[in-house]
């Protein structure tokens, strides 16, 4: 399975887990990318903000990079989602803001646009 976009390689379920956990790789790909993403209701943009900030607010960290990346790629500007990790501090602790900033300044850098 190619990703909604059109993207030749494999949806990100089935390049990451698909020969370990083919299950999980084929509900990530078809039912949360492929269906709850793409439900009309939300816009990917929103979606990705909020995907962020659960993922900064419950400290899963190992999910968030994939996520601050989609939502740069979804219009989300590196400013906007400083915003609104910093108001996020306020809500669900210092450190897990802190941390989920850091990555988010990780990524920027490797992507050379700051």
């Amino acid at each position: 399975m190619t990703q909604s976009t059109g993207s030749p390689r494999p949806a990100s379920g089935q390049s990451g887990l698909g020969d370990f956990a083919p299950k999980l790789a084929e509900l990530t790909d078809e039912v949360l990318f492929g269906d709850v993403w793409e439900r009309p209701g939300l816009s990917a943009r929103d979606r990705s903000l909020m995907t962020v900030t659960a993922l900064a607010a419950l400290y899963r960290t190992e999910q968030l990079g994939f996520h601050l990346r989609k939502a740069l790629e979804n219009g989300l500007s590196k400013d906007e989602l400083v915003e609104a990790l910093t108001h996020l501090a306020f809500y669900a602790g210092w450190p897990t803001a802190m941390s989920a900033v850091t990555q988010l300044k990780t990524i920027i850098e490797e992507a050379g646009a700051v």
